[in-house]
């Protein structure tokens, strides 16, 4: 696939032009579903410091669309920007150069096309925030960075766009057409509070500096897409910021807002804990990615840390009564540093993926139901018994399981357990969440009589 790369100075508009070429030509309902991938914004430099990637469809063909963060900002994560921005250029079939078209020429940009011209790939200037047709009349002084003419754009209005990718299309070179079928790649979102060893993992298991660690809490700022192929499964890893009760900035809390838009758009959850920090916030993350129907699993971070086998059955003790409510979910000890258990982390989310998309046949379901009938005593009100007349499957990711019975309304909470333990054990659902709906026998074709009961 092509790859575009945005490069620029801080704070001219990168992470908004990436927006909107992600979004261009995408129905508004589908980047509803996937708001992760989009770039915070803020008007504060040194928002973006890793990159993020996003796939761009048009007429012509798709491409990648890779942000970065800002060149020659000045702050603590210079020189590591600069180094993941060569990286990215490495793979580029085309560089846009982003400026502020309503500044004049800062040095910065000077050092930025200086450091382009050695990387010797295409470059086209874009001058972001032209909101009004009469700045245009400025641009030329943009020949100055050695590029040729600079296309006006405005993210705000959305102006300049479709000429545009036009050009992008026009710059990248001509290949052949792909036919080999489009793999399916498996989302997989890591989350967990701030400083927990989100991005140390991502990095241990791409076996690269593909995000930048510290140990400065909120690192991170952004959701980050990684695509990453593993055994014949190919991945995105999705590292994101870490997520805390009051966000302290308003960077901070857009960011926040992208993790959990990265729960809802995954597949499979790694929910990343800190053995030495686990609280109620984990048993929280852990239940709204579950209420999303995700699988989820547990993942044990710095397990380098534990220096012996005294110390690791204490601390796993002490897990195991903190974890007790979500012990029916995997859980992996792992370590970024000994790359313990990694490997197995990436089989185990394949797995729960297909686990989630396993679709019974509705004669296997209802012999279950049979026995399942004979296993308990149904609800009865006042001499009328509850009666289960048949079951049936009709969706995955979740699994969701619909049971037609006489009065929806006599199931109670109790039984409804019992039914939730059963498709559990023998259904071999016990490790992902799904759904169960009960519905009277008159209402098969139309809304739920009692509505949806989901695995916590």
């Amino acid at each position: 696939m092509y790859r575009v790369v945005i490069v620029g100075r801080p704070n001219v508009g990168k992470s908004s032009l990436f927006n909107k070429l992600l979004g261009l030509r995408a129905a508004p309902e589908k980047y509803a579903k996937a708001g992760s991938q989009f770039a915070v914004v803020a008007d504060v430099p040194g928002v973006t410091r890793d990159l993020k990637e996003g796939i761009v469809a048009s007429e012509q063909g798709r491409f990648k669309l890779i942000d970065t963060g800002g060149l020659w900002s000045g702050d603590v994560w210079e020189k590591k920007i600069k180094h993941k921005v060569e990286r990215a250029i490495a793979d580029a079939d085309l560089v846009l150069f982003a400026v502020d078209g309503r500044s004049d020429i800062a040095t910065a940009d000077l050092e930025v096309a200086d450091f382009l011209r050695r990387q010797d790939k295409p470059v086209q200037v874009v001058a972001t925030k032209i909101d009004d047709p009469k700045h245009e009349a400025y641009l030329g002084d943009f020949f100055a960075l050695g590029f040729g003419e600079a296309l006006p754009t405005s993210a705000a209005h959305g102006r300049g766009f479709d000429d545009l990718l036009e050009r992008i299309w026009e710059l990248l070179p001509v290949r052949d057409a792909d036919t080999e079928p489009e793999v399916v790649a498996i989302r997989l979102a890591i989350v967990g509070r701030p400083n927990a060893g989100k991005s140390s993992l991502l990095n241990a298991i791409l076996g690269e500096e593909r995000v930048i660690v510290s140990e400065l809490p909120g690192t991170t700022r952004d959701a980050i897409d990684v695509e990453f192929d593993y055994s014949g499964n190919k991945f995105v890893l999705v590292d994101t910021a870490g997520i805390r009760k009051r966000p302290e900035t308003g960077v901070e809390e857009q960011a926040i807002g992208r993790a959990h838009q990265a729960i809802l758009d995954a597949d499979v959850v790694l929910l990343v804990v800190d053995p030495m920090e686990l609280g109620d916030h984990e048993l929280k993350l852990a239940n709204e990615a579950l209420d999303a129907g995700k699988p989820v699993i547990v993942t044990i971070s710095k397990w380098d840390l534990i220096k012996n086998k005294e110390e690791a059955k204490r601390v796993r003790a002490d897990l195991g009564l903190k974890l007790s409510h979500i012990q029916h979910l995997p859980i992996l000890y792992v370590s970024s540093v000994t790359k313990q258990n990694l490997h197995k982390l990436l089989s185990e989310t394949a797995r729960l993926y297909e686990l989630a998309r396993v679709r019974f046949e509705t004669a296997e379901l209802n012999r279950w139901l049979s026995l399942w009938s004979t296993q308990t005593m149904l609800p009865n009100f006042r001499g009328r018994p509850l009666k289960l007349f048949f079951l049936t499957q009709p969706e995955v990711a979740p699994p969701t399981f619909v049971f037609f019975c006489n009065y929806p309304e006599f199931v109670t909470r109790a039984f409804e357990g019992f039914l939730r333990n059963r498709i559990g054990e023998d259904l071999g659902l016990r490790e992902i969440p799904f759904r169960m709906v009960f519905r009277g026998r008159r209402e098969q074709g139309s809304k739920a009589g009692r509505g949806e009961a989901e695995q916590g």
